[in-house]
C-alpha cells in the first residue's frame, strides 16, 4: 500500500503472501499473482531488493555483535581463571610459609 499498489492487496491476501513469502517472489511469481504491469513488478522487485539488503545488513550486524559478546565472555573467563590461579598460588605460598615456621 505504501508503494501505491493497493490493487494487489486482495490477491496477495487471498494467496496468504506474508513478509517471508514476499521476499521469495520474483517477476514470474508476481505476474502469476496478477501483477500484469511490468512497471508495478519493477517497483516491487526494487523494494524487495532493498529489503533483502537491509535484512542482510542487520543479520551481519547481529553476527558481529554476537562475536564481540563471545570474545568478551572468553576474555572475562580467562581473567577469572588467572585470578583463581593467583589466589591459589598465594594461598599455597602462605601455607608453605606457615609450615616452615
Amino acid at each position: 500500500m505504501s508503494l501505491n499498489l493497493e490493487q494487489y492487496v486482495s490477491e496477495f491476501s487471498a494467496q496468504n503472501i506474508n513478509g517471508e513469502h514476499l521476499l521469495q517472489l520474483d517477476g514470474s511469481k508476481l505476474k502469476a499473482l496478477g501483477m500484469t504491469s511490468s512497471q508495478d513488478r519493477a517497483v516491487i522487485k526494487r523494494k524487495l531488493k532493498e529489503m533483502k539488503a537491509s535484512l542482510e545488513k542487520a543479520r551481519k550486524a547481529q553476527e558481529k555483535m554476537e562475536k564481540q559478546r563471545e570474545k568478551l565472555r572468553k576474555k572475562e573467563q580467562e581473567q577469572l581463571q588467572r585470578r583463581a590461579k593467583k589466589i591459589d598460588k598465594c594461598s599455597s605460598d602462605a601455607t608453605e610459609g606457615t609450615n616452615e615456621q
